[in-house]
């Protein structure tokens, strides 16, 4: 049995709308891309597609994400492999506490 520092995000879907929603509201921007597979944000989305009038792209982070972002969005685009691997961490890493190792299958 291992130790995991184990973090969860709080908030952050509601955060992105409430951003999403003022940039669009505003008029500071013409478009957004939405980083996410979660369909809570189904309403933010809609809303400031037609009530910003803003084009709202989607780059689900898993191609098994929400059918209903899919289809509601202005156009999506799929994470290429290469670009991903180019932004991940070294295998192992120390800091304050140790080394540490990713996972394999990360």
């Amino acid at each position: 049995m291992e130790w995991v520092h184990k973090t969860e995000e709080k908030g952050s879907d509601v955060n992105l709308a409430a951003h999403l929603l003022r940039d669009a509201l505003k008029g500071t921007v013409p478009a957004a891309v939405v980083v996410s597979n979660d369909s809570d944000l189904l309403t933010p989305i809609r809303m400031a597609q037609t009530d910003g009038g803003i084009v709202v792209g989607l780059i689900p982070p898993r191609p098994n994400g929400s059918a209903e972002l899919k289809k509601l969005a202005s156009f999506k685009r799929d994470i290429r492999q290469h670009d991903l691997a180019a932004c991940q961490l070294p295998t192992t890493m120390t800091d304050a506490s140790g080394t540490f190792t990713k996972p394999m299958d990360w």
